[in-house]
């Protein structure tokens, strides 16, 4: 496309359409193994036709544990404009306001699960001061990338009315370019869209802003296009072997977890009960006497059975292919069940956290690379423009790894004891504290400073209630300040504030000098 101004609506509409129907297939494929609803890869259909509904496929759904494990360590706590040292209160407003704490997990993971997601920014007609953030599928919506600046040039979000039947007939859209929102509806499932209404907002960038897994620069030529990549892609293979494996197990177990008996020289009218009834298949397979009054020598009858079937060889390939999953999606062993003789220590298990810790970490920059244009957007549709404090925005986000909070705690109390190298609201912070917690404590810390400086010994201990204060009981309330007891002065001693004594001790007189 040589010039996007003679783009037409229409045009943009066709093109995103066509991207976006191309890579469906893979997104269902992808929700299908997220949600564990796959169908059983490499079971002969000859044997899928014999077992009938008699074994249910078994599902070990590692797909969702690499997903959700990634996504517990996501959690956004705030957003700092450059130069400031806090969170910015009226963005964590509106972040709250849009239940975007909620909604930001079920971005991360669509993102992590399919390899993308967006949030739509605009308007919010019943309060003006508060921008609209919704988070939209990738089955809904698809953007265009501009090759040169990286940026989304348009983006269509279509969503389709299902009736009774299946019938997607009503369909809408909406189109999003940079100074135009248009919305659009259909009758006919998509085929032909009219146009229904039209906003020219003027803000000059797309109000819809990716939050892309794994990005890349480009695929090679060859491959079709797409804009980031699942989690699941390296492990679904060996999902599905599993899956198979564990199936397997119970075929096995359906047809040998007890010993296969074989009788010789009898009959079907010798398989009856005490009472002379005919016995089912499935009772004399399962009982545990066989009885008869036939012998070996004089009939020529033989009993036995065959050995159990041994089933350690499924265990065996089924740890075989959790360690294969924990060394590409970096996850622990023992996040996937797989144990030793030797537990772990502490610290080891630890140390089998730092590479999932470190993925965590790299999805806190992609994504935070997303939250960070779209808490931009916010200002700019409440306010009309980007403030240039707002073009360093920073996301904030808890940490990922799970230290106890006593070594949190030691190690934070080391860096600020150790000539302040980690100043108090930083040091709290650390310790997970939000913004709004410390300055709750900083406003104690200085209430416990003033009465520290008067005297009170007890400062120390929190804040001082209304029946710990003689002053503000009823019977002192309406005394004046005259008629109060002076307090008591206080000594400077070096660096530290302490009362004066309230009794003088004497030595008792002796009788010399009485």
């Amino acid at each position: 496309m040589a010039d996007l101004a003679d783009i037409t609506a229409e045009q943009w509409i066709s093109r995103i359409t066509r991207q976006h129907d191309a890579q469906i297939p893979e997104l269902e494929i992808l929700d299908s193994y997220y949600e564990g609803a796959q169908s059983l890869s490499y079971m002969h259909p000859e044997l899928l036709r014999r077992l009938d509904t008699r074994v249910r496929q078994v599902v070990i759904n590692w797909p969702e544990l690499v997903v959700d494990s990634l996504d517990e360590r996501l959690d956004v706590t705030g957003f700092r404009l450059g130069g400031e040292q806090a969170a910015d209160r009226e963005l964590w407003n509106i972040w709250r306001a849009n239940r975007l704490g909620l909604h930001s997990e079920q971005a991360h993971i669509d993102a992590l699960a399919l390899g993308r997601s967006f949030a739509i920014i605009g308007t919010n007609e019943a309060r003006p001061s508060m921008p609209l953030v919704t988070v939209e599928s990738p089955f809904d919506v698809h953007v265009d990338i501009d090759p040169r600046t990286r940026e989304v040039r348009a983006a269509l979000k279509r969503q389709f009315s299902e009736d009774g039947d299946g019938d997607q007939s009503e369909a809408y859209a909406t189109l999003y370019l940079p100074n135009e929102t248009i919305w659009y509806s259909s009758d006919n499932g998509g085929g032909v869209w009219e146009e229904t209404d039209r906003d020219g907002h003027g803000m000059g960038v797309v109000p819809v802003v990716p939050l892309v897994n794994r990005p890349r620069t480009r695929r090679r030529r060859n491959a079709p296009p797409r804009l980031g990549r699942s989690e699941l892609a390296s492990v679904l293979p060996l999902s599905d072997a599993a899956c198979k494996i564990a199936t397997d197990m119970m075929v096995s177990a359906e047809f040998h977890a007890m010993p296969r008996r074989y009788a010789l020289g009898f009959d079907k009218d010798d398989f009856v009960d005490s009472k002379g009834s005919p016995l089912t298949p499935w009772e004399a397979v399962a009982g545990v006497l066989w009885a008869s009054s036939k012998s070996p020598k004089d009939d020529g009858v033989a009993v036995g059975q065959f050995p159990e079937a041994d089933l350690s060889n499924f265990h065996n390939t089924l740890n075989a292919l959790a360690r294969l999953v924990a060394s590409l999606s970096g996850l622990p062993p023992h996040f996937l069940g797989y144990s030793t003789e030797n537990p772990a220590s502490a610290e080891g298990i630890r140390s089998s956290e730092s590479r999932h810790i470190k993925r965590a970490e790299r999805r806190q920059r992609s994504f935070g690379d997303g939250w960070d244009r779209v808490a931009q957007r916010i200002l700019h549709v409440r306010d009309g423009k980007v403030p240039d404090e707002a073009l360093q925005v920073e996301t904030q986000w808890v940490d990922p790894a799970t230290p106890t909070f006593a070594a949190q705690a030691d190690g934070v109390v080391k860096l600020y004891s150790a000539d302040k190298l980690l100043p108090r609201r930083s040091a709290r912070r650390a310790l997970g504290y939000s913004d709004a917690q410390i300055r709750d404590m900083e406003s104690e810390d200085r209430e416990a400073y003033r009465r520290f400086s008067g005297g009170d010994v007890a400062a120390g201990s929190g804040p001082k209630g209304a029946d710990d204060d003689p002053a503000e009981l009823p019977e002192h309330r309406e005394q004046s300040q005259h008629e109060r007891s002076p307090e008591r002065p206080s000594v400077l001693a070096g660096s530290r504030l302490r009362p004066a004594l309230a009794v003088q001790f004497r030595e008792p007189a002796t009788a010399g000098n009485s």
